[in-house]
């Protein structure tokens, strides 16, 4: 009898199989991490919602105090404390895995903190002498007029945030995701706007906020799906529960792209006119020696400010070379503000 080694090419390509999973996978320990780290559930669960709920007021009021004295950096500061990104990952990961327990939980905790935050700014803003709008403060400019730039952006931020969780190798890109989304801050514009009377922009931010939600969402699911992070942790829950709550996602982020392509629209329509006649009139007030300080839309007219010395320069000099440049049909108003400069001798 003449005894033969078996043949070790299975094994090994079985081998190069496990390995080449693992390059795209997740193992059961990281499925473990995760759900440490995005679920309220465990003996931990009221030391990490005390410790929820204590970084999301505390956020919420330095986003409001940042929005009202118009800080950039104090907003960015919110943007850091604030933990909201936990549940919506949390409703990321519960979709997966089919956990309606935490999926359940993680919507009524992003639910109830969006209203949290929006009713501290409210109640701030009482304490604010003037009214904290658009016109008059850049923060809330920024925010109360998403586009669909801004929806692509938040769709990337959110696949960098779901990558850096699911690889631990790369979970110190979070903070720059923290900065990226804007989650706490839009909220914050929605409470101080609607207390200062301007539904409109509250409108718009709230419009921004859910956006990022679901960019969030849809790209969390999306990254999720290529990790296999459901195979990994052997979900055994219902398919069904899974392919509805995707379908309830997509539904949702077609519900934000519809009015964010109509805003994006919008703006656009506005935006070309301002640039075009902007540069006309930069070299009309500069030939008369003035300078055109603001270009702006409102409604369907075009605002022009300028300033300078005497003598104003003449309107119907600009209607002629706006007429020259194609743009004679548009509504073009102008406001001059004459400053006389007075040399002081000794």
């Amino acid at each position: 009898m003449t005894l033969r080694a078996a043949p070790p090419a299975r094994v090994v390509a079985v081998a190069a199989g496990a390995e080449g999973d693992s390059m795209v996978g997740v193992t059961h320990d990281d499925v473990q991490r995760m759900r440490d780290q995005l679920f309220f559930e465990g003996p931990q669960r009221p030391r990490r919602l005390s410790r929820f709920w204590l970084l999301l007021v505390l956020s919420g009021v330095i986003a409001s105090a940042g929005v009202v004295a118009d800080s950039t950096a104090t907003v960015i500061g919110a943007m850091i404390v604030a933990p909201l990104m936990t549940p919506i990952l949390g409703i990321v990961l519960a979709v997966v895995l089919v956990d309606a327990r935490n999926l359940a939980r993680s919507i009524g905790l992003v639910a109830l903190g969006a209203f949290v935050v929006v009713a501290i700014a409210f109640v701030l803003g009482h304490f604010v002498p003037y009214p904290v709008i658009a016109s008059t403060n850049s923060q809330v400019a920024s925010r109360v007029a998403p586009r669909i730039v801004d929806l692509v952006a938040a769709l990337a931020t959110g696949a960098v945030g779901s990558i850096a969780l699911a690889r631990s190798d790369v979970s110190d890109t979070l903070p720059g995701v923290a900065i990226a989304i804007s989650l706490v801050p839009p909220l914050s514009v929605v409470g101080l706007t609607l207390e200062s009377g301007a539904p409109e922009q509250a409108a718009g931010a709230a419009l921004l906020f859910l956006s990022n939600v679901a960019a969030i969402l849809a790209s969390g699911v999306v990254v999720m799906a290529l990790f296999r992070i459901a195979r990994s942790a052997g979900t055994t829950g219902s398919p069904l529960l899974r392919r509805s709550s995707v379908a309830l996602i997509s539904v949702f982020l077609i519900a934000v792209i519809v009015p964010l392509r109509a805003a994006t629209l919008r703006i656009d329509r506005h935006a070309v006119p301002v640039i075009e006649v902007q540069a006309v009139a930069d070299r009309w007030a500069s030939n008369a020696g003035w300078t055109v300080t603001g270009v702006a839309s409102d409604g369907d007219a075009v605002l022009v400010n300028a300033q300078g010395p005497s003598p104003e320069p003449h309107v119907a000099t600009l209607e002629h070379d706006l007429v020259a440049e194609g743009l004679g049909a548009l509504d073009v108003r102008v406001s001059l503000t004459t400053r006389d400069y007075q040399r002081v001798t000794r």
